[in-house]
């Protein structure tokens, strides 16, 4: 592959964590990774096959209170005209371009929103492997405060193009990019004020409930899934047990022949950035992926459960206040019946009291009436949500 040929693949992805050791031995359980030592210390190396995909380290000292993640590195012929040109953009140098000996040169940067990423110049070398049926990354996804900036952003920077998008209801657009005409991965909006822009990215499997029994078994913890996304795919969205964010992608069920599909919008742990990679073997451009998947519905099944429960409890609580008020009413009344002097004037009291009692059981129970269809339409309508 030449630098020409590089522009605006994602060709390396490198886990940054607090504890190398514990990473090594998760993912090789989740995915069909094994790990291989590099000619840089301190740097492991992810395999998929015979094919290198990736890298591990541990976070430098000067990333402060970063959490673990995973950086995604894109090729571009030039490392140093084009973090001029993101500068120029609005996007920020996390670490200035420098050299990997015999592997090429890199730079860290922050886009306009703040979202992390690497750009990377391969040096001389034997191209890319085949890439791997099981165990490459096939889609990447954004999440990003402004999905149209964000957008013109990445298509200045490595000549992406617009692609479809899909409306994701209260979440908005799910805005597809394509890169030499294959969709190449989705930017969606950030899931909450509290999370911050980053990339996710996902990893071609064979099962991906296999995947997420694994991950929790090995310590890891489950964010959304497996579900079923337009286009067959199954897709889930983990933690590791350092709190690196992940994704996978399992193929259509029914036709699993066929080129991977993929990908959905999601919330990934944010993604701050430090070193270089090692041994950066470049991997070969992702499979073409599917429709992205509406996450609205679940959000909406989810809200429906909510407020059918709050209807139901607000028609006991009505119930309960009505019984309450009408035992006040009957000691009021049979109080004042007892201070009246004459027979005549406790039996209009206490028929006073007994009159009213029954208007406030009658009212009650009108009220818990209507509480109660109230909050069988609100199930009806969760359930047609559904």
């Amino acid at each position: 592959m030449s630098n020409a040929e590089v522009l605006g693949r994602f060709v390396w992805h490198e886990l940054l964590t607090n504890d190398t050791a514990g990473a090594a031995a998760f993912y090789p359980k989740v995915l069909p990774w094994r790990t291989a030592p590099s000619s840089m210390p301190g740097y492991t190396i992810w395999m998929a096959g015979q094919t290198q995909i990736g890298g591990l380290m541990a976070l430098p000292s000067e990333a402060g209170s970063t959490p673990p993640h995973w950086l995604v590195y894109v090729g571009t012929p030039n490392v140093d005209s084009t973090c001029s040109q993101a500068q120029g953009l609005g996007a920020r140098i996390v670490k200035p371009p420098a050299d990997i000996p015999n592997v090429g040169r890199f730079a860290v940067l922050s886009d306009p929103q703040g979202a992390t990423f690497a750009v990377f110049t391969p040096g001389g070398g034997p191209p890319p492997g085949t890439p791997p049926v099981q165990g490459g990354f096939s889609w990447h996804e954004l999440a990003t405060t402004d999905v149209a900036a964000a957008l013109r952003f990445y298509g200045q920077l490595f000549g992406w193009t617009k692609g479809p998008g899909h409306d994701m209801g209260a979440m908005g657009i799910y805005q597809l990019f394509e890169h030499g005409g294959t969709q190449a991965g989705g930017i969606c909006n950030v899931q909450g004020p509290s999370t911050a822009p980053s990339w996710l990215s996902y990893v071609h499997i064979a099962d991906s409930g296999r995947a997420v029994a694994a991950a929790k078994a090995a310590g890891g913890r489950l964010l959304h899934g497996p579900m079923e996304v337009p286009g067959g795919s199954w897709i889930a969205m983990m933690m590791d047990p350092q709190g690196g964010a992940f994704a996978v992608q399992e193929a259509p069920r029914a036709a699993q022949s066929k080129p991977a599909a993929a990908a959905k919008p999601a919330a990934a742990k944010p993604a701050r950035a430090a070193k270089s990679p090692a041994a950066a073997k470049p991997a070969a451009a992702p499979a073409k992926p599917a429709a992205a998947a509406p996450a609205a519905a679940a959000v909406k099944r989810v809200v429906g459960a909510r407020v059918a429960k709050r209807a139901k409890k607000g028609g006991r609580k009505v119930r309960r206040t009505a019984r309450k008020t009408a035992r006040k009413v009957r000691r009021t009344g049979r109080k004042v019946a007892r201070r009246a002097a004459r027979p005549g004037v406790r039996r209009a009291v206490r028929k006073a009291a007994r009159k009213t009692a029954r208007a406030v059981r009658r009212g009650g129970r009108r009220v818990a009436r209507r509480a109660r269809v109230a909050g069988r339409r609100v199930r009806r309508a969760a359930r047609r949500r559904r």
